[in-house]
């Protein structure tokens, strides 16, 4: 994630910022600009010099302290980019929803701010039905009978999160349940999202598909059979030497699903690095030395190799840094070869390069 600066005071300020702490002033955020501009606080409407001088408002949801991102008044639209996504909320007037939805928004524009970054299409489906995306965010009794096991998913560009997943104490119930190394709300996102990505860039290009199945299986086969020989039997055989998860080993789709997850989280890690400055010269003597300097954003390098050189590093470090502090390794997963050239094609694929 990008580091930002109040355009008033210039304090460091971060993405989530409705206010700066330093001076006071609200802050906003443009998508378009990818910038955070501070604006007066007596204000309700404002004439944004530090973007193109149109007058802004806030998104609709603001008054639920949920979003700060802005609007062009001129567009005669309530609410941003981000916003327009979101097909069901959650009852608000249960505190308990609002707070688990607010936890669910944080990593939804986080999300969407990633999209931009790759400029890939982000449009809602209440808008284009056919080739846009949306999210329904529901409680366990807005299921139908036959769909109350269900924690998220993707079907014909709707994702479908239930809230419960915001409460920390549920969600790691079920990573134990599901004996799973990694799972939160931006994971849940990025996983499900690529199943709508793959239908849009992958399914109906028969150059790309044809790529894609070289790399990651035939599709094509029954995705029900495959699920249900999963839970049934466990993953496959030696799954760590192809696979970044078991989950991934079950079905091509979900080994498609769970590498662009974590491709975007090796991205985004590595946009905080390059914020930040960060690099590393650790004291040992190695042929590896994990040496890291993460020199450059990574939305606009096209060399995969460069990538997986700071990456590595930089993720053996994070984990280092959470051990010292007696917690869990952020990034417990280990980066096969074959998982490489998984990253690879995703990384070409959006750089437009395969």
């Amino acid at each position: 994630m990008k580091l930002f600066q109040c355009t008033n005071c210039k304090s460091t300020v971060v993405f989530e910022n409705n206010t700066c702490l330093n001076c006071g002033f609200k802050l906003g955020y443009s998508s378009y600009y990818n910038k955070i501009v501070s604006l007066d606080p007596s204000a309700a409407t404002w004439q944004v010099k530090e973007l193109d001088g149109k007058t802004y408002e806030y998104c609709e949801n603001y008054k639920h302290t949920v979003c700060n991102w802005l609007v062009d008044v001129s567009r005669d639209r309530k609410f941003c980019l981000a916003c327009t996504l979101n097909r069901t909320i959650p009852h608000l007037l249960d505190d308990d929803n609002l707070k688990k939805w607010k936890h669910i928004e944080v990593a939804k524009h986080r999300l969407v701010y990633q999209l931009l970054r790759f400029r890939l299409p982000v449009v809602s489906k209440t808008i284009d039905d056919d080739k846009g995306f949306c999210f329904d965010f529901l409680e366990k009794d807005e299921l139908p009978e036959e769909s109350k096991g269900l924690k998220t998913g993707h079907a014909n560009g709707v994702i479908t999160l239930m809230i419960a997943e915001a409460d920390p104490v549920v969600r790691e119930q079920v990573k134990q349940q599901m004996a799973e190394r990694y799972r939160t709300l931006l994971g849940h996102f990025r996983h499900e999202v690529g199943h709508y990505y793959w239908d849009l860039l992958i399914r109906d290009n028969p150059e790309v598909l044809a790529d894609f199945r070289s790399i990651f299986g035939d599709e094509s086969q029954s995705y029900a059979d495959a699920l249900t020989t999963h839970y049934n039997n466990g993953p496959k055989a030696n799954w760590q030497q192809s696979f970044i998860s078991k989950y991934a080993s079950s079905h091509p789709w979900e080994d498609w699903a769970e590498t662009w997850s974590h491709y975007l989280h090796l991205t985004d890690v590595l946009e905080t690095a390059y914020n930040f400055g960060l690099k590393s010269n650790p004291k040992i003597i190695a042929k590896k030395s994990l040496k890291m300097n993460a020199a450059f954003d990574p939305y606009t390098v096209t060399d995969f190799s460069r990538i997986m050189e700071t990456g590595i590093p930089l993720l053996f470090t994070l984990n280092s840094m959470n051990r010292s502090l007696g917690e869990d390794d952020p990034y417990p997963f280990i980066i096969s070869k074959p998982v490489e050239k998984k990253l690879e094609f995703i990384h070409k694929l959006l750089k437009g390069i395969l």
